[in-house]
């Protein structure tokens, strides 16, 4: 929608207004848009300064976010006055990708009126994401390369009681007004923070100061850092967790489909809307994944049969008791991811124009965040802090080698660290587009990068190759089964049953079904994605024929930061045409 106002407002990063005539010139408009665009962004960063962190702005770095319920509404309240201010800008004669610009922001502030509208920040944490594993993260997502910066340490250590408060505060509202999630979530918390506590990540700074630190500073900050941890990280952990254990995982729901909740039917069409980009319905997702684990399997059946197999399910049975694809140990699975990002990295050149900056590095997930599966974490834009890949193996024996080729090349070159490396490196966009974004794009891209391997001559081992085939299976099994939870009542032994019957072992089945319930449509994101992105390349290759450049496509896609899967669209279909000219 445009609106032509009578006046419109241009505030500058302070927030200082004037006032402009109705009919102003385009470059007004967009000066008074872009002005907007950075008050925003600017206003993210000291709303979330662990955020800031993480984008490489260290003015914040002695902060802490405010989790409160007056804050949740304070923010709640300055997200709608920019989406007022925003849509009194009229968008008349700008760029195309001012427009977009500010198509996005307002897409983003009215997701965000919706999520407030269904009270989803009453349920802030689960076993994959929440503010008491992201706390545990703060030593290996902070810079420790000056005595300041240890100093702002300190500061956020001592900070954790009130974080940890807040956000018991805001869960016992929900609680109250029946916003829960499933009881086979909650019961996994408590012991969550447990394992925060007997690992104690918060001491590492220590461990690592750097060599120009004088012995006194080094002393003062250990003994600083040692206090804090004690007086106030782990009494407020075990405050927390009491309640954890006690007051909330007791009240969880029995029902694991987030539409048994108040406003169910919306939430979930909420939820796929939000992570797929799509105007579609929960059953035409759940078909698709159906005709998808279809496909994938006839493809696997073919590779089998070139492997020398009656059928698939001999191969499989074959693969699954060699013992050459069963870890032995954490470090080898995570040696396993290392091995093959670094063999992709002197392929990119091959495959982009553009290429990403920023170093990535493997580790894998600390004992106390078991439950979370493999992802990415992403680095500085100057390339000071890597990004990271972050490898699930706990039980490493009960696990498989068999995906880890597929799945490195998703979460680190050319998946997600090169997508996102590449956005913080852009120019000329609005900053609140450089990072974040649309999980549909990032996990689209990510899963699209896994059979760009085989492009570069790799998957050499047909058993690997099976492997990528598996893990796009894998993608296509979760449309069904997010949907069969959430939307047509199945219950976790239906879909660990349909996880089992396609091929996913299982110590997979248990930590991914747990993931489905407890988030609602992520899922979905990758294979929509996925199939979105495939669809543009065969229209440009239908199109441009022999002036189809492999380069040129992915820097399309990419050079746009990540966007909604229609969006995307609308940009690339135009760059074909124009290529075609």
């Amino acid at each position: 929608m445009r609106i032509t106002p009578a006046l419109l407002l241009a505030c500058t990063a302070v927030s200082v207004c004037v006032s402009l005539p109705a009919q102003t010139s385009v470059a007004d408009r967009t000066a008074a848009q872009n002005a907007l665009f950075e008050e925003y962004f600017q206003n993210g960063l000291k709303r979330n300064p662990t955020g800031a962190t993480s984008f490489g702005d260290y003015r914040y770095n002695d902060q802490l976010g405010d989790y409160s319920l007056a804050s949740i509404q304070r923010d709640h309240a300055e997200n709608d006055d920019f989406l007022k201010r925003l849509k009194a800008i009229s968008t008349d004669g700008m760029s195309d990708t001012d427009i977009t610009s500010h198509a996005l922001l307002q897409d983003r502030l009215e997701r965000g009126d919706v999520s407030y509208e269904l009270k989803n920040y009453e349920m802030p944490i689960n076993q994959q994401n929440g503010i008491h594993t992201g706390l545990a993260d703060l030593a290996l997502s902070m810079p420790f390369d000056s005595v300041k910066h240890y100093e702002d340490y300190v500061a956020r250590l001592k900070q954790i009681p009130r974080v940890l408060s807040e956000t018991t505060d805001v869960m016992r509202i929900g609680l109250k007004d029946g916003l829960m999630p499933p009881k086979v979530i909650t019961e996994k918390l408590a012991g969550q923070c447990d394992g925060v506590v007997k690992a104690n990540p918060f001491l590492l700074p220590t461990k690592k100061f750097p060599a120009s630190f004088s012995e006194a500073d080094k002393t003062r900050l250990t003994q600083e850092i040692t206090d804090a941890v004690n007086n106030d990280v782990f009494p407020a952990y075990a405050k927390f967790s009491a309640f954890l254990r006690n007051d909330y995982a007791p009240k969880g729901r029995e029902a694991l489909s987030i539409e048994s909740l108040p406003d169910g039917k919306r939430r979930y069409a909420e939820a796929v809307k939000q992570m797929t980009t799509l105007d579609i319905t929960p059953a035409a997702v759940h078909q698709l994944g159906l005709d998808e684990v279809k496909r994938i399997t006839a493809e696997m059946t073919v590779l089998s049969k070139k492997a020398g197999y009656k059928d698939l399910a001999t191969w499989r049975a074959v693969i699954n008791a060699d013992p050459k694809w069963k870890p032995k140990s954490e470090e080898q699975i995570v040696e396993d991811f290392r091995k093959y990002i670094a063999q992709m990295e002197p392929k990119l050149p091959e495959l982009f124009g553009l290429l990403p900056k920023s170093p990535v590095t493997v580790e894998p997930i600390p004992d106390f965040a078991a439950a979370e599966a493999t992802h990415y974490n992403a680095g500085t834009p100057d390339g000071k802090r890597p990004g990271r890949v972050v490898v699930a193996v706990a039980n490493p024996t009960t696990r498989t080698l068999v995906l880890d080729e597929a799945v490195a090349y998703h979460e680190g070159v050319p998946g997600h660290h090169m997508q996102i490396s590449m956005a913080q490196q852009l120019k000329g966009l609005p900053k609140f587009r450089l990072r974040g974004g649309y999980s549909a794009f990032s996990e689209g891209w990510a899963l699209y990068a896994e059979e760009l391997g085989k492009e570069v001559g790799f998957y050499q081992d047909p058993v690997s190759d099976y492997g990528r085939l598996n893990s796009e299976l894998f993608r296509a099994v979760r449309l069904v089964v997010d949907t069969g939870i959430h939307d047509k009542g199945w219950t976790r032994q239906q879909v660990i049953d349909y996880m089992h019957a396609n091929d996913v072992n299982d110590a997979l089945a248990q930590t991914e079904t747990d993931r489905y319930i407890a988030w609602p449509g992520q899922a979905l994101s990758y294979k929509m994605g996925q199939l979105e992105i495939r669809k543009l390349r065969e229209k440009a290759k239908a199109k441009l024929g022999a002036k189809f450049d492999i380069k040129a496509f992915h820097d399309e896609v990419l050079n746009g930061g990540a966007l909604p899967l229609t969006v995307l669209d609308a940009r690339v279909s135009k760059w074909i045409d124009e290529q075609a000219k």
